[in-house]
């Protein structure tokens, strides 16, 4: 336990040590000690491929499903609880963001970003719960979808999408280890404090001006994705296959997850750059897409 004195050090870059205060509440919510926590296939909660396969068809089948009962029901909006999902998870975001912030400056300050993203040891306990619980929030965001169905929206193929592989996504990097897993949740978290305020805002009939600036915040957050993860793979597969090509050593995580992780980032960007030019690059994509949430 850190010292509750308020200073500034690298290791409390906030000046307190919210990990402190993480432990605590988590151990009350919970009745366990984080500091125990342990991502292991089969026994931590929802750490299979056939439970994130369920979950995938299980949203599917719901949502679709839904769509067709709706069919003879009126638009039911539920603005309270809309609102507070959204806010609930600007702040669960925000929290998060907080938190990988702290653990991996010491890391990145005094081992350096290569290490950060490709040394087996920046794949801390902390880190592994912090992993771990982004991956449940994306359990609880497919509600978002189930939203949209209740007020009788347009589905877009981006937003089911990306919803669904999200999650697998997560997944994926928790059991393949990657180092680099920090690079895409952190800069999601930072859209995603934006995004889901924005909806809990205009939720209550605000008027936000800079919802275009999200989705060119999500488009900038692919391409940097991308380059650490191209740049990881690129070094990984060139260093245990084809060394005599140029590299900077190999990189932590398994194949298939990076392989996974590449696919998804990619299909990400250039789906949301098509979403960009329908949605505001002409009139018709405003009308055509209005009303409709992709994040």
């Amino acid at each position: 336990m850190q010292n509750s004195t308020f200073q500034f050090t690298l290791d409390r870059p906030f000046g307190i040590y919210f990990y402190d205060y993480f432990v605590k509440a988590y151990t009350l919510a919970t009745g366990n000690d984080p500091n125990n926590f342990a991502f292991i296939e089969g026994v931590t909660t929802f750490s299979t491929r056939y439970e994130v396969v369920i979950a995938i068809v299980t949203y599917l089948a719901v949502i679709f499903g839904g769509r067709l009962l709706m069919r003879n029901f009126p638009v039911i909006k539920l603005q309270f609880i809309f609102q507070l999902h959204n806010l609930l998870l600007t702040l669960s975001s925000l929290a998060l963001l907080i938190l990988f912030v702290e653990q991996l400056i010491p890391i990145v300050v005094r081992e350096g970003i290569f290490h950060s993203v490709c040394h087996q040891d920046a794949w801390t306990q902390q880190l592994e719960l912090l992993y771990y619980l982004n991956y449940l929030v994306k359990y609880w965001e497919l509600a978002d979808t189930v939203f949209l169905v209740l007020k009788k929206k347009n589905l877009e193929f981006l937003h089911v999408y990306h919803h669904s592989m999200t999650m697998a996504l997560c997944f994926s990097q928790l059991e393949g280890r990657t180092s680099v897993s920090w690079v895409p949740i952190t800069l999601n978290l930072l859209v995603h404090v934006f995004m889901y305020y924005y909806y809990f805002r205009t939720a209550g009939g605000a008027k936000i001006w800079w919802k275009k600036y999200i989705t060119t915040l999500q488009i900038t957050q692919f391409v940097i994705d991308l380059f650490f993860v191209y740049f990881c793979s690129y070094t990984y597969f060139t260093a245990t296959y084809w060394d005599w090509m140029p590299n900077y050593g190999s990189c932590a995580g398994s194949e298939s997850a990076a392989i996974f992780g590449c696919w998804i980032l990619s299909s990400y960007l250039l789906l949301f750059i098509g979403f960009y030019n329908k949605t505001y690059s002409n009139k018709k994509g405003v009308t055509a897409t209005k009303g409709a949430k992709v994040e």
